[in-house]
């Protein structure tokens, strides 16, 4: 049995165990759910990896491909997961460039939750000999986490990637 009751945001939840899952196939941010935290009194990190993200270039029509890893520090919602997953997943046939991309989903996801911090870094691979890797962030104005959006900003990519770690 679950810790949560259904007074914690549990039967809000549509997607979590429905075994007819309705997978869109075009850019469907309707489809991202949260969860009250039952944490926020303290700072933590959540962290998404998801390895098989794919967008479409917009101009090509041309796959593109990537691991997209999402970590926010959330304040009074958290993402549900499956949700995310099948938000991700609407990518599949969306036409829009790398950073937009990136762009899209950290705005989506501040929406949803309202988190005190969050980062979206997109690592799409080579395709024509080159890859692009936008990383985006956002910190809470006028909070401390403002102030450490600023600094990871700053700092993010002091270890720059060596042709043999991508």
């Amino acid at each position: 049995m679950s810790g949560r009751s259904q007074e914690e945001g549990l039967k809000d939840l549509t997607l979590l165990g429905n075994q007819g899952t309705q997978y869109s196939f075009e850019y469907a941010p309707e489809v991202l759910e949260s969860v009250d935290n039952l944490h926020s009194n303290r700072d933590y990190f959540v962290k998404f990896n998801c390895p098989e993200f794919t967008s479409l270039c917009p101009i090509t029509q041309q796959p593109d491909f990537a691991t997209m890893y999402i970590s926010y520090v959330p304040d009074k919602k958290i993402v549900e997961s499956k949700s995310l997953k099948l938000y991700l997943f609407s990518f599949r046939n969306h036409g829009d460039f790398h950073e937009d991309c990136v762009n899209i989903i950290m705005n989506d996801l501040i929406k949803l939750l309202d988190p005190r911090y969050i980062e979206v870094w997109g690592k799409f691979t080579p395709r024509g000999g080159i890859s692009i890797d936008p990383w985006c962030n956002y910190g809470r104005p006028g909070t401390k986490y403002e102030e450490m959006a600023n600094y990871r900003l700053m700092n993010h990519d002091l270890y720059p990637e060596k042709i043999d770690n991508r």
